[in-house]
């Protein structure tokens, strides 16, 4: 797959597929395993548009959990290593996961419909399968632009809610946004009757535990800077909210963060990158691709903003990471 402009066709080939899935069984909308608001909104939004569509997945985040809960929202988390999908599904849609890795879990022997908006890829599809893919800020633009195609009804408050959250947070509110991310929003807050203010204010009043406030302080603390080829890195490690610390560095001026995790032999790489580097060619999504290549794991995600993860040592990690920053060619941009 390759990010594509949209275009009322895909929506036409989704409805077909959907149409011929749910008339045949259950269809489950799963998630990717990080549960950010993007992957979590657009499968509570498309599985709003039949009831034979059920929204599951691995894990919620926090916002999208206290979304799911404020308006008791139908969202089957499933366990680690879930197998136990029903004899009878006849299809399984797949949001916001870049590859079957990033899902966390079997993926069921049915047909698939992948839909999605990352720059990176690792799908292998069949025949009876289905890839939509836009070159688009987040995925809840697809639902939501097919929801009103094809499903208005499904356009409740609520859904427009979850649809508006996964497009504001995976903008970096707006900062990363495009043309399309605005119409889109402008439709969901029309549509869902939405108080914008009242709507961002709640968004960001998920104020930090105690506990959570020492972890950032004390990820910020240890930063220190380094040099990757053309560009200055700021480093450090966290032991949760490695997003946070991630973002909150990303204002300081460097041209890329790298936040390194280290827990149960797992090591995770969140990494975050400002528009001016976007711009002269730095891809945090195909740089932790390359890491990926490099050491093996699992890696990918937006321009400004990716992850990678994976068993090797977090010295390691972060050197493929460099060495892959390093690797990229900075390009002149004109003022």
């Amino acid at each position: 797959m390759t990010p594509r402009p949209i275009e009322t066709s895909d929506l036409e080939r989704l409805h077909r597929w959907l149409s011929d899935a749910v008339s045949k069984g259950p269809v489950a909308v799963i998630t990717g395993r990080n549960g950010d608001m993007d992957t979590v909104g657009s499968a509570v939004g498309l599985a709003a548009s039949h009831p034979h569509m059920m929204a599951c997945g691995l894990h919620l985040g926090r916002l999208a959990k206290q979304l799911v809960e404020e308006h008791r929202a139908p969202f089957r988390k499933l366990a680690e290593g879930y197998t136990a999908w029903p004899a009878g599904l006849a299809g399984a849609v797949i949001v916001d996961a870049a590859s079957p890795e990033q899902v966390g879990l079997p993926i069921p022997a049915v047909p698939l419909c992948i839909i999605d908006h990352h720059a990176t890829d690792g799908w292998s599809l069949s025949e009876n399968d289905l890839a939509i893919k836009w070159d688009v800020r987040s995925t809840t633009e697809v639902v939501a632009r097919y929801l009103d195609l094809h499903a208005s009804e499904a356009l409740s408050p609520a859904v427009c809610e979850f649809l508006l959250a996964g497009l504001v947070t995976d903008t970096g509110r707006f900062r990363h946004a495009d043309a399309g991310s605005f119409s889109t929003a402008a439709l969901l807050i029309e549509r869902g009757g939405i108080d914008y203010q009242a709507f961002v204010q709640t968004l960001e009043d998920q104020s930090p535990s105690p506990s959570d406030r020492g972890a950032i302080l004390r990820g910020l603390q240890r930063a220190d800077t380094t040099e990757a080829g053309a560009w200055t890195v700021l480093r450090t490690t966290a032991g949760t909210l490695e997003g946070k610390v991630a973002s909150l560095l990303n204002g300081l001026g460097a041209d890329a963060v790298v936040v390194t995790r280290h827990r149960d032999g797992q090591t995770r790489l969140t990494v975050r990158a400002p528009r001016s580097s976007v711009l002269a060619g730095l891809h945090m999504g195909i740089v932790m691709e390359r890491v990926a290549q490099s050491i093996g794991g699992e890696g990918g995600g937006h321009d400004g903003a990716a992850g990678w993860t994976g068993p090797a040592d977090p010295i390691a990690a972060e050197t493929a990471f460099l060495d892959a920053v390093a690797r990229v060619e900075r390009k002149e941009v004109g003022r």
